[in-house]
């Protein structure tokens, strides 16, 4: 294992003001000074969305990346030959030489290569949906606590800043609107547009509910493709809350935005602008940042903000993320229990809307 030094001292002028890497052994450096662990990671999928993966793991501080796996030997060599790094010819020999991985292959694929590498000890972060069937990701989690290692899952708008701008507010919804409209994409179409969109906001809904979803209703349309290309639904919940989702991914103007709707408060996320606009009753003589909007004659004011994006990039700090969740080896943001009740409630969505295809088709439901 590497640490990363920031130098500093007369001892080492030569250095000064520069960072440089030398290999851990305890008690081998000064334990007055803050040293950076880095963990050896690769990329395995280097396609459209593994490529990004595989930029932000080249430079991110707690990351030294040390190659990539792709099926595609070509591509594997020109990315490696581009960062650097080694292009493993197999699972296997990248699973000796690293710590942790992203997984960003085809959704089939997750539950082979993550089992594969888990078993191995080696930490992965699996790209949504965790799996295709359940009964795989619960195989998954045994696998992680047989072998020590983390697991986490790429729902990625969980690090959205506007998301991240409820932190610290109590957010307690009754009602929860989401839109999630995305040009077609042929890459997106081995999974309905449930597991490829909605599954977004079926995890932000969970996460900020906090109950067991009750009741599912959905509908859905097959336009371009073989799979569910539109679908609404509708969440109810133990606690009485409702989630009211629909994606498409034919639409020509993209729009990913959710609504949060609860007592003395509303709270609307542009989740592509990464901008928050929240509304919340004022507590009796509280004095609080943001402007004051007068609630008529009930002498109560509304406070209103506005949250800029932050600039923070959010697949950078999900990557971070998980790396710091691994060396202080503390929860990762986004854990198998949670990736699979996203993927169940998606499942089930998916099955109700193909239903719906068929009575409209009038075919018998299979």
């Amino acid at each position: 294992m590497w640490v990363r030094v920031q130098a500093s001292g007369a001892d080492i002028s030569s250095f000064c003001g520069r960072e440089f890497c030398v290999p851990w052994r305890k008690g081998a450096l000064d334990e007055n000074r803050t040293y950076m662990k880095k963990l050896k990671t690769a990329v395995v999928g280097v396609g459209s969305l593994g490529r990004h993966h595989l930029r932000w793991l080249s430079k991110l501080d707690n990351s030294e990346l040390i190659g990539l796996y792709d099926i595609d030997r070509e591509r594997a060599g020109e990315f490696a030959a581009e960062y650097g790094v080694m292009a493993f010819d197999s699972l296997d020999a990248l699973a000796e030489q690293v710590e942790a991985a992203s997984i960003v292959v085809t959704t089939s694929a997750h539950f082979e290569v993550a089992s594969r590498l888990l078993e191995k000890g080696i930490h992965c972060l699996i790209e949504k949906p965790i799996t295709q069937k359940l009964e795989e990701s619960t195989r998954l989690q045994e696998i992680a606590d047989e072998t020590g290692v983390k697991v986490t899952v790429g729902q990625i708008e969980r690090f959205n800043p506007a998301v991240k701008s409820l932190d610290g507010l109590d957010v307690r919804p009754s009602f929860i609107e989401a839109h999630r409209l995305a040009a077609f994409d042929p890459r997106g179409t081995d999974v309905a547009v449930v597991l490829d969109l909605m599954i977004h906001d079926i995890d932000l809904a969970l996460m900020f509910v906090q109950s067991e979803v009750a009741d599912i209703q959905a509908s859905a349309v097959a336009v371009i493709s073989d799979q569910v290309d539109i679908a609404n639904a509708r969440l109810t919940f133990e606690n009485g809350a409702v989630a009211n989702l629909t994606a498409s991914r034919i639409s020509l103007r993209p729009m990913r935005k959710l609504r949060i709707f609860q007592k003395s408060g509303y709270y609307s996320l542009d989740l592509a602008a990464k901008q928050a606009d929240l509304y919340r009753l004022a507590e009796p003589g509280e004095k609080a940042e943001g402007m004051r909007l007068p609630l008529g004659k009930s002498g109560k004011d509304i406070i209103y903000s506005k949250k800029e994006d932050s600039g923070q990039d959010m697949l950078g700090a999900e990557l971070e993320s998980f790396l710091d969740a691994i060396i202080n080896d503390t929860p990762v943001a986004v854990s198998v229990a949670d990736a699979s009740e996203a993927l169940r409630v998606a499942l089930k969505i998916e099955r109700i809307g193909l239903e719906s295809i068929a009575t409209m088709m009038g075919e018998k439901p299979s």
